[in-house]
């Protein structure tokens, strides 16, 4: 569901940018009262393994298409909303960067889409009163399910509303609607299955990781977090550096209902105004686009008439594990800062 600059313009895109870095502040300030040294590792390890993750398109059975995990909701459950918040930023920030997957005017509303939806209105509102504590496996599958079905069809929604709020007469709301969001609550349904094995593999090896994230409170000395982190290391560079070849070459989601609307998966790309601008400089910034090696030369990317599957390439590898590495770094550098700053409060 990443969406691509083509479908905003840059009134909507500027504003949920503004939007975005405002909950940005805001979870940076709440993380503060909690924050540790043994919490940052463990946001970069999950940012690592999320990001991975989500370069493994499935397909929807009878339609044609693909999605992915958003991961929104195991990140809000294993590290509470602010922290999960940011390492969602962290990751599409290096998607749209280094791979162009989803576009710089377009990243503001990604992070709030993929974001904001299942961090502050779904894990509180939704997970946390269906599961109450709970431990049993399938209570926590049910409010997984539930969680991750209605995170989806909030973002899925707001995806139809910046685009109707950006002109974008090529795609009508009502039709567009009516594709959004029965095929994203089939990738929701996915999505909670795999949100539940996560969490209930994490409540048998190490609960108290949910408990104290639970409860608003720092994870404690006494919790050793090395079997949980080192699992996530592994499933990352597995995820990233081999399962990646098995992703589905269907269109996600987004790009298969532009496409039963407009004929083709992307609408024209802006000629003028800043949209231009931030895809000259994403074309810069991203040395590994759609996740392989740049043509040789000025030699344009060959299109092959049927997608080979599976896309077994050196490119995607590197893109996968280098793309893991980069966010594990950025989210460290991001809670090495957050908790300098609350250092420098208490001086």
């Amino acid at each position: 569901m990443h969406m691509a600059d083509a479908l905003l313009s840059p009134a909507v895109g500027t504003t949920l940018w503004a939007g975005t870095v405002a909950v940005g502040g805001y979870a940076s300030k709440k993380l503060k009262a909690q924050i540790d040294d043994r919490m940052i590792p463990l946001m970069g390890v999950l940012g690592a393994f999320i990001f991975a993750a989500q370069m493994i398109n499935f397909t929807i059975p009878g339609t044609g298409s693909s999605g992915h995990l958003g991961g929104g909701m195991i990140l809000a459950i294993l590290l509470g909303p602010h922290a999960a918040f940011l390492v969602m930023a962290s990751v599409l920030t290096v998607q749209a960067l280094f791979f162009a997957d989803g576009g710089l005017l377009a990243l503001g509303c990604n992070i709030w889409n993929l974001g904001f939806y299942p961090c502050f209105l779904v894990y509180p509102l939704i997970y946390k009163p269906l599961t109450g504590g709970s431990k049993n496996p399938g209570r926590i599958l049910v409010a997984s399910i539930a969680s991750a079905v209605v995170a989806l069809q909030f973002g899925a929604f707001s995806v139809v509303m910046e685009t109707l709020l950006s002109g974008k007469s090529e795609l009508p709301l009502g039709a567009f609607v009516l594709l959004m969001q029965p095929i994203h609550l089939a990738i929701g349904i996915i999505e909670g299955f795999v949100t539940a094995g996560i969490i209930n593999y994490v409540r048998g090896a190490r609960p108290e990781i949910l408990d104290s994230i639970a409860a608003s409170r720092p994870l404690g000395a006494g919790i050793s977090l090395k079997k949980v982190m080192m699992t996530f290391a592994v499933l990352a560079a597995i995820t990233g550096g081999a399962l990646s070849w098995f992703a589905s070459t269907h269109p996600d989601g987004l790009e298969w209902s532009v496409e039963k609307i407009y004929g083709r998966g992307e609408l024209p790309e802006q000629k003028h105004g800043i949209a231009p601008v931030l895809k000259d400089l994403q074309e810069k910034t991203a040395f590994l686009p759609d996740y392989n090696f740049k043509p040789a030369g000025n030699e344009p990317k060959k299109k092959e008439a049927v997608p080979v599957w599976p896309g077994i390439e050196a490119g995607t590898s590197l893109a996968g594990i280098t793309g893991a590495a980069i966010v594990l770094g950025i989210i460290v550098l991001i809670g090495m800062g957050i908790r300098s700053f609350r250092g420098r409060g208490k001086g």
